[in-house]
């Protein structure tokens, strides 16, 4: 799918967009090898999580999943697919098997909004290995991408300090899709809305927006620019004010312009925007301006390259802004630009038998966690907050009228037991037996949810700088089953 052949589609058909061959060319290669040494018909378990915070942040926001279930919904291969596969020579065993293809996979997934943290599986696959394998890189696309964009929009939202924040950077992002799901992601993470207009029209997230710096232009003047505008939108009056000179006109020229021509029909002006120069200093002189010609009720939004420490920084030096917009460093997550997603086979499953399996490195953040396993998150009943999640295996249940231990993974001498708690699980079956049965919700229930599930997290988790640790442990089960698997792969090692 590249970005012509999006911007050709409907609205109404982009989610509906078949992306069967956007995958990585080995998955197909790996595909055609199962089918051709009799594994189609065994069972594999992938996980898909991620490694590290972006931003060395305390958490990240699950986004893509409604993505992903379009995806997956579509999933089907055209005679011009079976035409391409055929040209490269693949089996004549596979290319009837991807002519007779037939979604069946079990799918989990933490729903879109939920805080999630390093490790954790985010999503759950469990199907036959060859169409397990098939989604691979698709499912990664997409929730990595909108996760690392709803991530750092929390960011950013969490230092507006309620102020509303307005996702303006579709003409930076990186291609169509990262434009139309990015800003999808955004409001997901708390931004108010977005200036990409065909989100508005497929997903539902407010479009908004005023005027660019040439409409000022085209004028004889700067006045006559404001009071063009504010004869059209006298009922939401916003004047972009730094065109010429933020004080010494632009400002004059709004108000003049909010007297003349909206006072007078019955309105009240909504605002002005700055977009340059020192816009502290600038956003000060401009309130005060506008206090005294009696709009104390007109607003002041800034954009121009923000992100959250500017935002923060900002807000300590007692900007009187009431809103911002943020481009480029929010829709292209520019501090750091990798949500890193990976999807990694645990098990496998033959004749009903579950086989745990472990990947080993040298890098011990890459050594996966085996089995087919559930994610649990710990409240606390007094306060409502977040005390950890656990990972168990998938016949475990954890009982919270039973005191449970929690340990470090790594630091196990690290334990903490809980008593007054409550465990609620995280994974969510989207499909079954290749059927979607999952309600997808709207995108304000998934902004909503989002919001209410930040609540549960403590402040010292969400500091933007040296967070605190919010652990994903093991249970004593899953543990040992990992450690045995360690110890046997070590020895295996040992012995050669």
């Amino acid at each position: 799918m590249n970005d012509n052949e999006i911007a050709n589609i409907p609205a109404n058909d982009y989610k509906n967009f078949n992306m069967s061959m956007l995958t990585d060319f080995y998955e197909l290669t790996m595909a055609n090898g199962y089918l051709e040494s009799g594994l189609q018909d065994t069972v594999a378990y992938f996980d898909l999580y991620f490694r590290t915070v972006p931003d060395e942040g305390g958490f990240a926001i699950m986004a893509g999943l409604e993505s992903a279930i379009s995806y997956i919904s579509n999933l089907k291969f055209s005679d011009s697919d079976i035409e391409y596969i055929k040209e490269k020579k693949f089996s004549s065993a596979f290319i009837e098997y991807i002519k007779n293809f037939k979604f069946s996979c079990d799918i989990w997934a933490i729903p879109e909004g939920t805080p999630i943290f390093p490790t954790e599986p985010v999503i759950k696959v469990r199907g036959p290995v060859i169409q397990a394998q098939l989604v691979e890189t698709t499912l990664l696309l997409l929730i990595n991408h909108q996760s690392l964009i709803a991530t750092k929009a929390s960011r950013i939202v969490r230092a507006a300090k309620g102020r509303a924040v307005l996702e303006f950077g579709a003409r930076r992002s990186h291609g169509v899709q990262a434009a139309v799901e990015g800003a999808r992601a955004a409001y997901i993470g708390g931004c108010a809305g977005s200036s990409c207009t065909i989100s508005d029209i497929i997903y539902g997230v407010p479009a908004l927006g005023t005027m660019a710096h040439s409409w000022i232009q085209l004028f004889p003047t700067e006045l006559d620019a404001f009071k063009a505008y504010a004869r059209t939108y006298p009922d939401n009056c916003v004047l972009l004010v730094d065109t010429y000179n933020t004080l010494k006109s632009g400002v004059k020229n709004a108000i003049k312009a909010f007297n003349e021509e909206v006072l007078p029909r019955g309105f009240r002006p909504k605002g002005i925007r700055i977009d340059s120069g020192d816009i502290t200093y600038l956003a000060r002189k401009a309130r005060k301006m506008l206090d005294d010609a009696g709009f104390p009720d007109c607003q002041i939004c800034i954009s121009n390259s923000l992100d959250e420490y500017l935002i923060a920084e900002m807000i300590a030096q007692g900007s009187p802004v009431d809103s911002f917009g943020v481009g480029e460093r929010l829709i292209t997550a520019s501090s750091c630009p990798v949500f890193g997603g990976v999807y990694k086979l645990c098990a496998i499953e033959t004749d009903g038998v579950v086989t745990p399996k472990v990947k080993i490195s040298d890098n011990v953040s890459k050594i996966t966690i085996p089995g087919d396993k559930k994610v649990w998150r710990l409240f606390d009943r007094e306060t409502g907050k977040a005390i950890a999640d656990v990972l168990t295996c998938h016949d475990e249940v954890i009982d919270e009228n039973q005191p449970y231990e929690i340990f470090d993974p790594e630091h196990i001498w690290k334990r903490k037991l809980c008593t007054d708690f409550y465990a609620r699980e995280l994974l969510v079956q989207i499909f079954k037996d290749g059927k979607l049965i999952y309600r997808c919700p709207s995108i304000s229930e998934v902004r909503t949810h989002c919001q209410n599930q930040l609540e549960t997290l403590w402040d010292e988790v969400k500091r933007f700088n040296n967070p605190h640790t919010y652990y994903v442990d093991l249970s004593q089960k899953l543990w040992d089953l990992r450690n045995e698997l360690l110890s046997k792969a070590a020895k295996l090692q040992h012995e050669k």
